[in-house]
């Protein structure tokens, strides 16, 4: 009887043998195929972003507004309702449609990552250094290691930038602490 923990089971053409990795390594054996691995992440986070998006309509179509948020078991909508959004000057959610508008903008983005997640796993180059020289990469080059999480790092500056500018100036963000909310 074949098991999947036998060694001689090949997923996808790379075996532990010309790999070097067994198939539950998860990224060591697309060490080599560059395309394939940002497939593979690009997918991951459609998955990420799908959940976001079910999770909050989901909380959106069980929301009653007559009952405390932490009654009521939210984990997303609580978080959402912090940043100022759908809240009334006493603290009290007052319009659910930005919470709705939020989830669908979700599942939206992540049909168009889960999209680009399966092109490049199946379709796109398997590495990327011939097609596109700047996206591609070698492990062993440390530069260019170093430079894609500096690239990871900016974006996610940027992002927390965003925040601050939201709560500056655009909206603030609900304090449950501060006076008047």
């Amino acid at each position: 009887v074949e098991t999947l923990f036998n060694g001689t089971l090949t997923v996808g053409g790379r075996d532990q043998e010309s790999t070097g990795f067994a198939w539950w390594s998860g990224n060591a054996r697309l060490i080599n195929l560059s395309g394939k691995l940002l497939g593979a992440h690009v997918a991951h986070a459609g998955l990420i972003v799908f959940w976001a998006g079910a999770m909050n309509l989901f909380e959106v179509s069980h929301f009653v507004p007559e009952k405390p948020m932490y009654e009521q078991g939210l984990i997303l909508l609580p978080h959402i309702a912090t940043l100022g959004y759908g809240v009334g000057p006493a603290g009290e959610v007052i319009d659910t449609y930005p919470y709705f508008v939020s989830g669908v903008l979700h599942l939206i983005s992540s049909a168009v990552l889960g999209f680009g997640g399966v092109y490049h796993s199946l379709i796109g180059p398997e590495t990327l250094e011939e097609s596109y020289p700047f996206f591609g990469y070698v492990w062993k080059d440390k530069n260019k290691m170093t430079n894609i999480l500096g690239y990871h790092l900016i974006i996610l500056g940027l992002g927390a930038w965003l925040l601050v500018l939201k709560a500056l100036y655009y909206g603030g963000v609900y304090d449950t602490w501060a006076p008047g909310g």
